[in-house]
């Protein structure tokens, strides 16, 4: 059963979905690829009381890892590529490049790209962290104005951000 509360957060309000406990779904508004929020179940603004301590721990500068029980949905290779987000290190980048190549695929590019924009849990699975091949702040269904304001986070040149 689902079920789900709203967060308020420095890249605007953030929908934390809850399967069975775990974490299933956290969604920033206006969102590219937002499931409809009557699957997000009823409200519980009791829900995921450690998903909603670490993030506050993460916007504030004092987590880099988050170790919150997952309940992801997708196919076998978005969950290969989900679990290959995980392992980039905060305050890193890599390109989907680098991606397809760690998950044996290095020709996989943009199945990498499109799994990366599927990702149910955004900021947890940390797919703002993935940049173009040159660089660039390529996509992020968030807005790349919230991946900028997430890289500067992590690289400590933080800077304040109007999302709404």
């Amino acid at each position: 059963m689902k079920t789900h509360t709203v967060v308020d957060s420095p890249v605007g309000p953030l929908t934390l979905v809850a399967e069975d406990g775990a974490l299933a779904g956290l969604y920033q508004s206006q969102q590219r690829h937002l499931p409809a929020a009557a699957s997000f179940g009823a409200r519980d603004d009791t829900a995921l009381p450690q998903v909603k301590e670490q993030l506050t721990a993460y916007f504030d500068g004092a987590l880099e890892q988050f170790d919150v029980p997952l309940a992801l949905t997708g196919t076998p290779f978005q969950g290969q590529v989900w679990a290959a987000l995980r392992a980039v290190p905060y305050g890193s980048t890599c390109t989907y490049g680098d991606l397809a190549t760690t998950i044996g695929r290095p020709t996989a590019l943009r199945a990498v790209g499109a799994a990366n924009g599927r990702n149910p849990v955004c900021i947890v699975v940390p797919c703002h962290r993935v940049v173009g091949a040159n660089g660039s702040l390529t996509g992020y269904a968030g807005g790349v104005e919230r991946k900028r304001y997430l890289l500067d986070l992590e690289a400590g040149t933080g800077q304040q951000l109007s999302v709404t």
